[in-house]
């Protein structure tokens, strides 16, 4: 393994891992070094957890180092390999929304869930088994609770709307937020010169328009010079960012009113979002190859399709 490949480091002793998460540059894991103190930020999938070994080892580290885990919430592609991971630091603490910890601690839901959606063979690729992290390692937090590394100040706040066990991470000091999924995804395949390009991530079975537009402010307000995503990684240009952000969950919601009388309302809502993204795409300067562009975004397309239809569903009720 190459690790010097598979990392990138930023001021503020952050560097990104790619967890290597089904393909390059789709996923990292945030590693966090304050005087020779560390946490990670998300996990990936048990496959990741290799890498993310590595990464301590080029950095100088131990095991021993790592004081926290973060885990900005329990999809599994955040979170897979968060047990077998604390099983290698013997001195780490798991951070949890309270909302996600139980999960963790005991992941049977959460992969049964997993397995009925992906199917078996599918599940067992990508994720494995999901090793449970013990509970006597567990710390949850609170909304607006502060975790100090090293005496570096971070501060936990709940975000809503892409899943209601979600927190995002803001450093202060450092101006800076790790929004796990909250602040959208942004692949770097599509930047140009205008910046980073950025879409929502509206995935089931929690996405709520209103919450994630209300996050997105909120995080905002905290007034960051960068935010880094789990899909991936750094981004500035936040103002814009925001904008276009609250601006697609709108789209959504417009569309999901116009799915609700289609005869295959899920396909629909993948193609209106396929057009939409596409448009912006244009608009943003990127490859025009329709193939390229389904190669990177046709899975953020089916899963946010899947969310909108399954909000729809419980707005109608």
């Amino acid at each position: 393994m190459d690790i010097d490949a598979l990392i990138t480091d930023f001021p503020a002793g952050i560097t990104a891992i790619d967890t290597g998460y089904v393909r390059p540059s789709m996923t990292a894991s945030h590693l966090i070094v304050e005087q020779g103190r560390a946490a990670f930020v998300d996990t990936g999938p048990n496959s990741a957890v290799p890498r993310l070994m590595a990464a301590l080892e080029a950095k100088g580290l131990a095991p021993e180092a790592v004081e926290l885990v973060c885990l900005t919430h329990v999809h599994l592609d955040h979170a897979g390999g968060a047990g077998e991971l604390m099983a290698l630091l013997p001195n780490a603490t798991a951070v949890l929304h309270p909302r996600g910890a139980p999960h963790m601690a005991d992941p049977t839901r959460l992969e049964s869930g997993s397995r009925a959606v992906y199917g078996d063979q599918a599940f067992e690729a990508m994720y494995g088994s999901i090793r449970p992290i013990p509970e006597t390692r567990i710390r949850v937090v609170e909304d607006e609770a502060q975790i100090e590394l090293a005496g570096r100040p971070l501060r936990f706040m709940h975000t809503e709307g892409h899943a209601r066990h979600h927190y995002c991470i803001h450093d202060p000091g450092a101006r800076i937020i790790f929004s796990g999924d909250s602040f959208g995804l942004s692949y770097r395949e599509f930047d140009t010169a205008r910046g980073p390009f950025i879409l929502p991530s509206t995935t089931p079975v929690h996405f709520d328009p209103e919450a994630a537009i209300a996050s997105v402010q909120r995080l905002m307000g905290a007034e960051p010079e960068a935010i880094y995503l789990t899909h991936f990684s750094r981004v500035g240009d936040l103002p814009r960012l925001a904008g276009e952000l609250c601006d697609d969950i709108r789209a959504y919601v417009d569309f999901a009113d116009r799915a609700a009388d289609k005869q295959d309302p899920e396909q629909w809502l993948r193609d209106a979002i396929r057009e939409r993204l596409f448009e912006r795409l244009d608009a943003h300067g990127c490859d025009t190859d329709p193939d390229w562009r389904c190669a990177v975004l046709s899975a953020d397309i089916k899963l946010n399709a899947a969310g909108i239809l399954v909000w729809l569903q419980r707005r109608q009720r």
